[in-house]
This record gives C-alpha cells, sequence and structure tokens, in this order.
C-alpha cells in the first residue's frame, strides 16, 4: 500500500530524482534564488525549510548532521549556518517564497521562481 507516499517521480528513477533534489538544493543555497518548474519547486520547498530549520540551532552535532544531508558541501553548509539561518532566527517558519512564472514557451511547462523570503 502507498500511505503516505506522496513524492512526485518527475519521470526518473530513486537515485535520478536524489541527484535532481541535491543539485537543486545546492543551487538554491549558493544563489538565494532559481527557477525551476512549479512541481519541482513544491518538492524542494519541505527540504529547505528543514535545512534552515535545523541550522537556526548552531550546534556540532547540527552541522554534522546538514552536512551529511549537503551532500558533503562544506561552502553551502557554511553559507547556510553563517548567512541564512541567522536571518530567520525569530522566525518559526515559511523560509522560502515560490512565485509562479509564464509557462515556459518550448514545452509549456508552468514555471516558478523559488526563493528566500
Amino acid at each position: 500500500m502507498r500511505h503516505g507516499n506522496h513524492n512526485r517521480k518527475f519521470g526518473r528513477v530513486k537515485n535520478q530524482r536524489n541527484a535532481l533534489m541535491k543539485g537543486l538544493v545546492l543551487s538554491l543555497v549558493r544563489h538565494g534564488k532559481i527557477t525551476t518548474t512549479e512541481p519541482k519547486a513544491r518538492e524542494l520547498r519541505p527540504l529547505m525549510e528543514k535545512f534552515v530549520t535545523r541550522a537556526k540551532i548552531n550546534t556540532t552535532a547540527n552541522k554534522r548532521l546538514v552536512l551529511s544531508r549537503l551532500y558533503n558541501s562544506k561552502i553551502a553548509m557554511k553559507k547556510l549556518f553563517d548567512e541564512i539561518a541567522p536571518k530567520y532566527a525569530d522566525r518559526k517558519g515559511g523560509y522560502t517564497r515560490i512565485t509562479k512564472l509564464p509557462p515556459r514557451k518550448s514545452d509549456a511547462s508552468k514555471m516558478a521562481v523559488i526563493e528566500f523570503v
């Protein structure tokens, strides 16, 4: 039974989906704002919310946990803990915003911008 299993598959196998999410997470941390398709942005939002919530509590254990889940990118981890998380210290949640864009001309897929608030 598939109870509670509502993740999008994006027409990819599991390791390709994980690689896709890895690239999106690292790009969003690096640039602060990315343009992607709407379903990818919606799938990315909960991941980033969890990373920022974890990074707000600056402990060694949280750094190691985030580093392992950020695919051992020390640059991204440092930016998340030093620049992004302190901005949201007094905020309970809702660190990202998804803004819809017009459809892409080539294949008419729904586009969106996901960025930090």
